[in-house]
């Protein structure tokens, strides 16, 4: 059974959910809570909103924390892919697809990106159209645009 809790954070009500073995899903308030689930914080969840709150503030770079994403084989590739773009630093889709050998599958690579559970943590905002264009998230261009400014400036732990 899943736990979820919900955050407010610099960009809005965030929800998060775990099945015990690690976070499964982080969505954005708007979206209904992950089937079978209860509404309980655990030590799990207020680590990665406190992991979350430090990326938004510019003190974080990557997350520490055990993922167990559902998806399919190759979604799953995706999704791991994913979690190789540098903080600060974009891919488009076609680069995504040839980097899991595919390098014809940049719509199927889209509909993965679409269908990630674990939004933010797995960075699906750093993945930008072939033209350099913001196309395509769940949270909305707007947030996904926010995502990214964060990212590019200066880190506060560079200042200190």
């Amino acid at each position: 059974m899943k736990k979820v809790f919900f955050y407010d954070t610099a960009i809005g009500r965030i929800g998060i959910a775990e099945n015990g073995a690690g976070i499964t899903d982080l969505f954005f308030d708007e979206v209904d809570m992950p089937k079978g689930s209860v509404l309980e914080e655990t030590e799990l969840l207020k680590e990665t909103a406190k992991q979350l709150k430090e990326y938004l503030e510019g003190e974080r770079k990557n997350f520490e924390l055990l993922l167990c994403s559902e998806g399919t084989k190759f979604q799953k590739k995706v999704w791991e892919a994913l979690e190789s773009i540098p903080y600060g630093e974009t891919r488009t889709y076609k680069q995504i697809a040839e980097q899991i050998g595919n390098p014809k599958a940049c719509r199927a690579v889209g509909m993965a990106n679409n269908k990630n559970p674990i939004s933010i943590i797995i960075p699906c905002h750093r993945v930008i159209g072939s033209n350099g264009r913001l196309v395509g998230y769940g949270g909305g261009i707007e947030m996904k645009k926010k995502l990214i400014d964060i990212e590019n400036q200066p880190s506060k732990m560079s200042q200190i």
